[in-house]
């Protein structure tokens, strides 16, 4: 009967361990993780040969910190309990860290977005497109100054430094912020997606017709082909729109479904998850796409003026077919 007895507490005891939640800690660190080796890979997917512009110094600049999170976390969680200058730190400060981090992600979607799109309305008529040491100096300062101001911000704001010392009674909990400013982009672009769909569906669905696959520099490239004039070919914004959403959303129709599906199912998504290297990739395609649109009449396009992004290749919307051999040489197509 003791015997018997014993059993059923060790059953119990087992059932109680498997019914105990995750740590939360634990689970942090697999998140990530994954978010690490998620940057790893885009950053390894993009396109070779692009200028470094403000939004890739700062994807460079979020997979670092993304990166210096995990070994904080790792390091916390190692070690537990341990001083360090005076400063005691506990499982405690983990929680603290990812929610700074979280709040820090969140109020950064507009600042960067904003910076992005007045980069490349300003650097639109440069004559080459590799930087100079000073302007690539400029990005890095421009980054670490976007970074200091926002956190700055964040550990100022009475109102966030209040919420950090109320989640210190949900340690095992752990809550982290969600921010609104993703959201509101995601829509925002969805919504200009929609309009500018709605306007030129027939010559999108024409042009996705008259698409053909080709081989050049060992790579298979698509091109739109559209007829000649001599010396000039002058595009007005009416044809172009549908070769930029084609452009587009041929390689990103699987992260704009996702947003889809995000704002319809009103996902709430931590902010040290949300802001991430696929999505500021996504925006970046995006600013490119419209700022180069609105300003089509400034566009002399040669070689090193084609607009350059990390993961779609322009150019098949601007050189025609005969000139396809041609695209390393100066080209003398005007978009209007």
């Amino acid at each position: 009967m003791t015997a018997l007895s014993s059993v059923n507490c060790s059953i119990q005891h087992l059932l109680h361990q498997s019914k105990q939640p995750l740590d939360v800690n634990y689970l942090l660190f697999l998140i990530i993780l994954g978010k690490v080796l998620l940057n790893i890979l885009i950053l390894g997917m993009k396109r070779k040969g692009t200028y470094w512009s403000f939004m890739e110094y700062f994807c460079f600049s979020l997979a670092f910190v993304d990166l210096l999170l995990l070994v904080n976390i790792s390091i916390l969680s190692y070690f537990k309990d341990f001083v360090v200058l005076g400063i005691r730190f506990t499982k405690y400060h983990i929680c603290l860290l990812t929610e700074i981090i979280s709040f820090t992600y969140g109020f950064l979607h507009y600042p960067v977005c904003l910076l992005a799109c007045i980069d490349y309305w300003l650097n639109l008529s440069r004559a080459t497109r590799h930087s100079s040491q000073r302007q690539r100096l400029l990005y890095f300062l421009t980054v670490i100054l976007t970074w200091i101001s926002v956190l700055a911000y964040v550990l100022g704001d009475p109102a966030i430094s209040a919420s950090l010392k109320t989640h210190r009674i949900y340690v095992h909990q752990c809550p982290s912020y969600v921010s609104t400013q993703s959201n509101w982009l995601s829509l925002s672009m969805l919504m200009v997606l929609f309009v500018a769909f709605l306007i030129s569906w027939p010559e999108v669905v024409a042009l996705i017709q008259a698409i053909r696959i080709a081989s050049y520099m060992n790579k298979a490239i698509l091109y739109f082909p559209f007829p000649l004039h001599s010396g000039c070919t002058m595009i007005s914004r009416k044809t172009l729109l549908p070769r930029l959403i084609v452009c587009f959303l041929g390689t990103w129709f699987p992260f704009v479904a996702l947003q889809v599906l995000i704002l319809s199912l009103r996902v709430q998504i931590p902010a040290y998850i949300e802001m991430n290297i696929p999505w500021l990739y996504f925006v970046n395609s995006f600013l490119i796409a419209a700022v180069y649109w609105f300003n089509c009449h400034k566009l002399y396009l040669r070689d090193s003026m084609l607009p350059t992004d990390p993961f779609i290749n322009w150019k098949c919307c601007f050189v025609p077919v005969p000139r396809l051999k041609q695209v390393e040489r100066p080209i003398s197509i005007i978009i209007c």
